[in-house]
């Protein structure tokens, strides 16, 4: 297969935390404490982060990405709300999975609050259905909903006021994020890369992985040109003749641990789903791809 040359990641040069090194707990800025869940994976890289965001002195928190209904989970997240002196007021939520969610329901009923997402499943019957462009007024603050479908179609990100974004699966603190099959969406996920770059956002804090503040628009950037740099690749591999979705993973993603190969399949189809639209490949019953 011909080289194509892969864009550089400029976090590549930034000094973050080695994989597993993240603190427990962090305070990011006055409107937000990251607390990392205990749920380190393969695909959720060192576990999920959960915010913590409220004006200081307001008494009041909203909780971001619950994550794991995890006992210690929870207790960290007590511990940051002890030291705010504050009370849960909403559980928001970027999308509905379970590395996200799984604990929207339980801790809304465990702080009386309710729950906020893009999913009816996630909100819950007593929850409430947030929608692209709402300013939420809570705990002190304002917190804006950014639509941002392609890893699900559900995905939401939420901007603060200070210009930060909780931009969720949307983006990672380290490598790139899964288009899901199907429901994920390669052009959405492209659309939503311009969206929150218009937002000139001051800082990246990710669903997975550590905060981005050194140059977010250059991840946002490299992220647009790494999911271009995949089409290349899909396309001259293709090029020597038809492959199955499997053979096109295993020659893309030769140099990714195979354990995520799953994930990478996924990603793919979404790929040659748009490229099948674009009418640059066609998807055989068989799973066989060919050029269009």
């Amino acid at each position: 297969m011909p080289r194509v040359t892969a864009p550089l990641d400029p976090r590549a040069g930034w000094e973050l935390p080695p994989l597993g090194a993240m603190p427990r707990t962090a305070e990011l800025e006055p409107l937000a404490t990251r607390v990392l869940a205990p749920n380190p994976s393969g695909m959720t890289l060192d576990g999920t982060n959960t915010y913590v965001v409220g004006a200081p002195g307001s008494g009041q928190a909203v909780v971001v990405d619950p994550g794991p209904a995890d006992p210690r989970h929870l207790a960290a997240v007590e511990a940051v709300l002890a030291d705010r002196d504050a009370r849960v007021v909403a559980v928001l939520v970027t999308h509905h999975h379970g590395d996200h969610a799984e604990a929207a329901l339980p801790w809304g009923g465990h702080f009386g609050a309710p729950v906020a997402a893009a999913s009816p499943a996630v909100a819950g019957p007593d929850g409430r259905l947030l929608e692209a462009g709402e300013r939420l007024s809570l705990a002190g603050t304002t917190v804006r909903v950014v639509a941002t479908p392609g890893h699900t179609s559900d995905h939401l990100a939420f901007r603060l006021e200070s210009g930060a974004v909780l931009v969720g699966d949307h983006v990672l603190g380290r490598g790139t994020s899964v288009v899901t099959h199907p429901e994920g969406d390669v052009v959405a996920y492209l659309e939503s890369l311009r969206r929150v770059h218009d937002l000139g956002p001051s800082a990246l804090y990710c669903g997975h992985g550590p905060e981005l503040t050194e140059d977010p628009g250059a991840v946002l950037d490299f992220y647009a040109a790494h999911r271009a740099y995949r089409e290349r690749q899909l396309l001259d591999a293709l090029a020597t003749g038809p492959r199955t979705v499997d053979g096109l993973v295993a020659i893309v993603y030769a140099a990714v641990p195979r354990e995520l190969w799953p994930a990478a399949a996924q990603s793919t189809r979404a790929t040659l789903g748009k490229l099948s639209a674009e009418g640059r490949v066609a998807l055989g019953a068989d799973d066989t791809v060919t050029l269009g």
